[in-house]
Formats: C-alpha cells, sequence, structure tokens
C-alpha cells in the first residue's frame, strides 16, 4: 500500500479558516462548524496512523528470539512516529537476500555488505546505525588446538555460517585468501552457534564469528575456543530504508530511532540487537567494502543452493 502524504499544518488551518468564514456567512451554527472543522481534520491524521510499513531483519537469532527482541523495539517505534510496522521474519540469510533483492521489505535491518547489494538492487538507503561499534570477524580454534598462526590453517577444513555473512564469513574468506593466501575447504552449516559446535567438537579446525555471538555461547562451548585471527574493521548494520517510503516518512523513524538510544527504556531495547546509541546512516559508510574485493566472494542468492 503506498503510504499517504500528510497535509502540512499551515496549509491545513489556512483552508480550515476559509472554510470557517464561508461556514459563518451561510449562517451555519458554532456546533455544525466545529462538527465540520472535525471530519476535515480526521483524514489528515488518520493518515500516518494508516500507515503500515514492513520491516526485515537479517536472520541473526532463532525467530522466537528475534520477535522477542524486534517486536518491543517496533513497538516502541510506533508509538513515537504513530505509524504501524510489520515485522518479516525469514527463515536463512538466503531467504533474506532474496527478500531484499525483489523489494519485500519498506525498511530492514541488514549488514553493511547487504547494504551495498540491496542498495545496487533496488536503491536502498541506510538511515541509521550505531554510533560508536565497529563490525569485525573473529577465526577461532579449539583452545588445545596446535595452530597458532593462519598459515598453518592451509589445507583445513573451516567452518562458516553462511557465505555471506560479513564478519564471519565475507570478511574473514577475504582475509583468509587475499590477505593470508591460503587454500581451505568450506563448509557452511547455517548459524554461528553451529560454527562454534564444531570446531569444539572437532569437525572442524576453526571457524568463523563475531565476538558477540561468541560471548553468547555456554561456558562448556565458550572455554573450548580461542580467537586465532581478526579481520578489519568496518561501521556497524545500518537500517535501510526503500526509495518508495516517502522522505517524511524516512525522518520521522531516523529520528525515532535516534530518540529511543537517547531514552534510558530505549538503549535497554537496543542493547538486545546489540546497538546502543544511534547516529545516521550514510551510504558512504560502507563504500571501504567496494575495495577489499568482497563481491568475489558473495554469493547471489538466485544461484545459491538453499
Amino acid at each position: 500500500m503506498s503510504p499517504l502524504r500528510l497535509v502540512p499544518v499551515r496549509a491545513f488551518f489556512t483552508g480550515t479558516s476559509r472554510f470557517v468564514r464561508t461556514a459563518c456567512r451561510l449562517g451555519v451554527t458554532a456546533a455544525l462548524t466545529v462538527s465540520a472543522l472535525c471530519l476535515c481534520f480526521l483524514p489528515g491524521s488518520q493518515a500516518i496512523a494508516q500507515t503500515v510499513y514492513r520491516i526485515g531483519v537479517v536472520p541473526q537469532f532463532e525467530p522466537a528470539k528475534l520477535f522477542g527482541v524486534w517486536r518491543p523495539i517496533l513497538n516502541d517505534l510506533e508509538r513515537r512516529t504513530g505509524m504501524k510496522f510489520d515485522l518479516v521474519g525469514q527463515p536463512a540469510i538466503l531467504a533474506f537476500e532474496k527478500a531484499f533483492a525483489a523489494g519485500q521489505f519498506d525498511f530492514a535491518y541488514m549488514n553493511p555488505f547487504h547494504a551495498l547489494v540491496a542498495h545496487e538492487q533496488q536503491g536502498y538507503e541506510p538511515l541509521v546505525r550505531d554510533a560508536n561499534q565497529l563490525l569485525k570477524g573473529i577465526l577461532v580454534v579449539r583452545k588445545d588446538s596446535p595452530i597458532n598462526e593462519v598459515s598453518a590453517l592451509r589445507g583445513t577444513t573451516i567452518a562458516f555460517p553462511s557465505p555471506n555473512a560479513l564478519g564471519a564469513s565475507l570478511l574473514m574468506r577475504a582475509d583468509l585468501s587475499r590477505v593470508h593466501q591460503i587454500n581451505y575447504k568450506p563448509v557452511y552449516v547455517l548459524t554461528h552457534t553451529s560454527v562454534y559446535l564444531n570446531v569444539a567438537l572437532g569437525v572442524a579446525a576453526a571457524g568463523g564469528g563475531v565476538k558477540r555471538t561468541l560471548d553468547e555461547q555456554p561456558d562448556e562451548v565458550k572455554d573450548q575456543l580461542r580467537v586465532l585471527y581478526t579481520t578489519r574493521e568496518i561501521k556497524p548494520h545500518p537500517v535501510v530504508v526503500h526509495p518508495r517510503v516517502p522522505a517524511e516518512h524516512r525522518v520521522l523513524v531516523r529520528d525515532a530511532f535516534i530518540a529511543m538510544g537517547k531514552s534510558d527504556e530505549g538503549q535497554r531495547l537496543l542493547e538486545n540487537i546489540p546497538m546502543k546509541s544511534m547516529a545516521p546512516a550514510t551510504l558512504n559508510d560502507y563504500l571501504p567494502l567496494r575495495s577489499w574485493g568482497l563481491k568475489d566472494f558473495y554469493v547471489q542468492p538466485l544461484k545459491a543452493k538453499e
């Protein structure tokens, strides 16, 4: 549904004052005039409340947890903007990629390289991001592994959650191939948790992840692992917006996220993503990724097997 456009306040009152003068000249009672004014006002006040946007979220958690994290944030966003937001979940990253490639989301939370791809495919623009954090990947091995250098992983099996997970896979595979120039056998195990389990169980010699997801693992898994290598850094995941969303609605959503990041309750909600303080995001924040050669490692979703 195309969002309805709001009537500027000044234009509204200019029109309604003209209506009042006309009503008085015609001898209409004050009560009828007030009723008419109320009826005139209703469509404008309801326009934004009737706007429903679809927001997609990269499947960073299993579905129940993702809903538990994002639904309260969207409830707060609805309160601040007056708009409605439908949370659209996807079972896996490849399904998420197909959805944004088809322009199915009005807003979406995605990794920085996805933001570049979504911009090229549909014209999505970064809107907001965390103001201070930086995204980087980590490579873990078993704590008792004899491997102490990346070069020692040559010819081994390395686990990744999916081909296009940015820190855990894209940045890591680019570094292993371009910076360290090693050959290895990649296996894709769908989630960060599965990566850590495969390494802990000795199925894979190493695995790609990010510090946050490693920290979230139970002690019996985490205590068996150590970080061997860390990738280059980039600005963190943005919320992006499709070009069909009117400019005034983009501003409302952007400002609402930033205000949320300044309130105690909003910070408590955003930390679950995790985000903390919020800042405007632009495409320039993520352009360095283009020079890092990640396109050579990105798997197009329509060609990939799910």
